[in-house]
């Protein structure tokens, strides 16, 4: 048996100074009671990460470092921290996240005393690193629930119930080593799951051991890859469910009668309903509206019209989504110069709408046809109030996909 008792993997990519924070941690902070390594996957980041690994290596930590040749992706670069891994158990770490050490030794104590678990799961701290205080807990989880091995249906209903993501863990290695394969169409973490309950019981515990950094005090400009999922991934999601209960039902442990099924795939679909909303606020923050507004497209058609956030939506992203459809489409348009907004009662606040959805600012906008000359019009868009006031435009030569009037654009926007 290893020396090692856990095996805390953090994969990286130019992050130094986030990695830096991650590290500091460790060698500051963290009093961790048992034997264990930090195992760094770097995926051939350009920057000072492996002086950073380096300055701590040489503090006392006990690192091992990895570095891919190329970046192979955010995943893979997470496999080949686990494959590295010399620990009893083994868990994953992001580079600007952190952990909370009573919790951590209580999941390794679960682990000890019970040998027939491969995992601990644990809900997790968001956090305001900036503010240093804790904001929310991602899911709730009132009491430490084992789960037999190949209790898909159990489980399911509790990350159905609870609306689990099975993603901050400890795992017994020895159950890890086959569990954790990637998936492309699934969400990975689903489908680990459904690997692990098919070789373990799995525990899911009341007490969290990891914070996910919300507000980073080394800096804001750091892509978070769970945002950028959340913002995505909602397909993965329910492929990851769908996934999961397949392999169930293929081990003889899930029953798929056509009621029962109808009734997994309701689940499935207000589950990832609730991502989808969540994904549609983040793009609407972004300021990204047609994304938004295809969500809530997607939304109203799948039932859920009236959910409150569906609603506020329905009522807001239309003017929005509109006017950023038309700056992007002129946005968009090779060589296209100047943009003339013609017959809009308020035409500043137009194009400070325009500009702030995404209109180039090398393009022009004017509210005065007078000083166009006839060369302009290979070079001009034009947006019009009414349908009526776009033939003369077009007799003038203005070619015609540039000529739009407000329903060209409004009417692609129904919700």
């Amino acid at each position: 048996m290893s020396d090692i008792k856990l095996s805390i993997c953090i994969p990286t990519y130019n992050r130094a100074r986030h990695l830096e924070k991650a590290l500091a941690n460790f060698a500051d902070h963290y009093e961790i009671p048992f034997p264990y390594e930090i195992v760094v996957s770097d995926n051939a980041s350009q920057d000072d990460t492996r002086a950073v690994v380096e300055h701590f290596t040489a503090k006392g930590l006990p690192i091992r470092y990895f570095r891919q040749r190329e970046n192979c992706g955010g995943v893979r670069n997470i496999d080949s921290a686990f494959r590295h891994a010399r620990g009893v158990y083994s868990m994953y770490h992001a580079d600007d996240d952190s952990l909370v050490i009573d919790g951590l030794v209580n999941a390794v104590n679960y682990l000890d005393a019970h040998p027939d678990v491969g995992v601990c799961y644990a809900p997790w701290y968001l956090h305001n690193e900036v503010e240093g205080m804790d904001t929310g807990l991602f899911y709730e989880n009132p009491s430490d629930l084992k789960f037999a091995k190949d209790a898909f249906e159990q489980v399911f209903s509790f990350l159905i119930e609870r609306h689990v993501f099975p993603e901050v863990a400890v795992f017994r290695s020895s159950v890890l080593r086959s569990a954790w394969q990637d998936r492309h169409f699934a969400f990975v973490f689903f489908a680990t799951l459904a690997h692990l309950l098919a070789k373990s019981s799995v525990a899911f515990l009341r007490k969290p051991f990891y914070r996910a950094v919300m507000q980073s005090a080394a800096g804001r400009d750091r892509t978070q890859a769970g945002h950028e999922e959340a913002m995505t991934a909602w397909d993965r999601y329910r492929g990851g469910l769908e996934y999961y209960l397949n392999f169930g039902a293929r081990r003889g442990v899930v029953r798929l009668t056509p009621e029962r099924r109808a009734l997994f795939d309701k689940q499935i679909q207000q589950f990832t309903a609730t991502r989808m909303s969540v994904a549609m606020r983040m793009w609407v923050n972004r300021k990204d509206y047609l994304r938004a507004y295809e969500i809530c497209s997607r939304l109203v058609y799948a039932g859920f019209g009236e959910h409150p956030m569906v609603q506020q939506y329905r009522q807001t992203l239309a003017v929005p989504a509109a006017v950023q459809s038309l700056a992007l489409l002129v946005s968009g348009a090779a060589e296209v110069e100047k943009l003339l907004l013609k017959g809009f009662s308020n035409p500043d606040a137009l194009e400070k709408m325009l500009r702030e959805l995404g209109l180039r600012e090398d393009i022009a906008v004017l509210t005065d046809e007078a000083g166009l000359q006839p060369a302009d019009t290979a070079r001009t868009a034009v947006f019009v109030a009414k349908e009526a006031d776009r033939q003369p435009f077009l007799d003038r030569g203005f070619f015609p996909g540039l000529v739009l009037c407000e329903a060209d654009i409004a009417d692609t926007i129904v919700l």
